[in-house]
């Protein structure tokens, strides 16, 4: 059996009803991340060092506002401002303009531009498992609210949602839920995320597929079969450039409108993860692939002096590296070719940049252009070499794993095999009505 999480969202029922009690826990959940941040700051300050969620239950757990929320919607909020911070840290790094996490308000100003007012927006809150009871039969849950919200009589300490899912939806074991603020809307909507136990699916094949995750293309896979594809990160760029300098523009960096422009921008983003992989696992169906084989994050993000730097990759190429969560689609690629029987697996980058993955010859200076990759070891005997995509190279070498520790000789494709697959992969593009396809039928094709 494969066990799978899959979120729902619903609508809440008895919305008049529970506003009042969801505000109140927005509100805390908003006041508990600006007391973890403030307190993070100031570490960071003192010692140079960022407390992980840890640390910071440790201390904040007294705190009043901890109890603002149930406990564990509390270790909740830290958590994901812990998560903030590293991110932060790996950032700035290669990026001296990379801000920390900011605080959550909302300024108000007069007509003069002078701030009159400030308040805490909503902020989302997590709910798990203790902190919630189930009616399936009348698809009710109950929340526990925080110790400074709970009132006599009994029945006020915790908040009853009624809720309305999608014709066809059942919501089963459920895990979390998750209370969001919909500002366009102005109200509260439920995520239910639920713990499903389907039947493990049969591989599609025994071929095997290697992914290079990068700048300039997201990703090029290299599969057994001998075919490759490319995946620009068109749309993911355009919108990289694009939202920061509109939410620069913004008077208040926590108004309405930054807050929307951040929520489209992250959701746009989300679109092209889930359309990516879910190319990418219809692709390996095709080509009857049952592994995959992708590069560990930290190849993209670490110098080849094995020091634990950061690359530099220069100021846009920092920008837009950093700006893309390559964390966050190999767990959706992983998710999505699991539930199609395919199992996936991280393996090393190192030197699959600069390493033939026809002779296995290794040199730097292979790398002629960004692009292309010529390997002056082999080719049609005109002295030139092997010309291949050199993103795809590096896939290719993924596929192989030509850095598996019980690896004795260097790669080898094979007597006969063509490698004109190498040099000429197809290329997929972005659109945001159709998702990804080839790029000739792409119209608007600039990064």
């Amino acid at each position: 059996m494969l066990e799978v999480h899959r979120t729902h969202q619903a609508k809440i029922c008895n919305h008049a009803q529970v506003a009042d009690s969801l505000d109140r826990h927005g509100w805390s959940a908003s006041k508990l991340w600006n007391v973890a941040n403030y307190h993070s700051r100031q570490q960071w300050e003192a010692t140079g060092e960022i407390p992980d969620h840890g640390d910071l239950k440790t201390e904040l757990k007294t705190h009043n506002n901890y109890k603002g929320l149930h406990s564990q919607s509390s270790q909740r909020v830290l958590e994901e401002l812990a998560e903030a911070f590293n991110s932060w840290y790996g950032k700035r790094k290669s990026d001296s303009r990379a801000n920390p996490p900011g605080y959550r308000k909302k300024n108000y100003y007069d007509q003069q531009g002078r701030r009159v007012h400030e308040e805490h927006p909503r902020s989302t809150v997590t709910w798990k498992q203790n902190g919630i009871k189930h009616d399936t039969k009348n698809n009710r849950v109950r929340l526990s609210k925080g110790a400074n919200h709970k009132q006599h009589p009994k029945a006020w300490e915790y908040i009853l949602i009624e809720y309305e899912t999608a014709p066809g939806v059942t919501v089963e074991n459920l895990q979390q839920v998750r209370t969001v603020y919909d500002r366009a809307k102005q109200r509260w909507e439920l995520h239910l995320v639920c713990k499903h136990e389907i039947e493990t699916p049969t591989a599609p094949g025994t071929e095997t597929a290697g992914i290079d995750l990068g700048i300039c293309n997201f990703a090029a896979i290299s599969y057994s079969t001998e075919e490759a594809d490319l995946y620009p990160g068109n749309r993911l760029k355009q919108d990289g450039y694009y939202f920061p300098k509109e939410i620069a523009k913004c008077d208040d960096s926590g108004g309405d409108r930054a807050t929307r422009l951040h929520a489209k921008w992250s959701e746009r983003r989300t679109h092209f993860f889930h359309s990516l992989a879910t190319h990418i696992v219809q692709r390996c169906i095709e080509n009857g692939v049952g592994r995959i084989n992708i590069g560990k994050l930290a190849g993209v993000r670490e110098d080849d002096n094995g020091n634990g730097e950061s690359k530099n990759w220069g100021k846009h190429g920092n920008l837009d590296l950093h700006g893309w969560a390559f964390d966050r689609f190999s767990n959706i690629l992983e998710y999505k070719a699991k539930g199609e029987g395919i199992e996936v697996g991280e393996v090393s980058e190192r030197d699959t940049s600069k390493t033939c993955c026809v002779c296995g010859r290794e040199d730097e200076s292979q790398r002629v252009e960004r692009g292309l990759y010529v390997c002056e070891e082999h080719g049609d005997g005109d002295g030139d070499g092997d010309a291949f995509n050199a993103d795809v190279n590096g896939a290719e070498n993924i596929r192989l794993d030509i850095n598996q520790s019980n690896s004795e000789s260097a790669p080898d494709l094979g007597g006969d095999r063509s490698t004109g697959w190498l040099a000429q992969p197809g290329v997929y593009l972005y659109d945001l009505s159709r998702g990804f396809q080839p790029r000739a039928e792409v119209g608007d094709c600039k990064p």
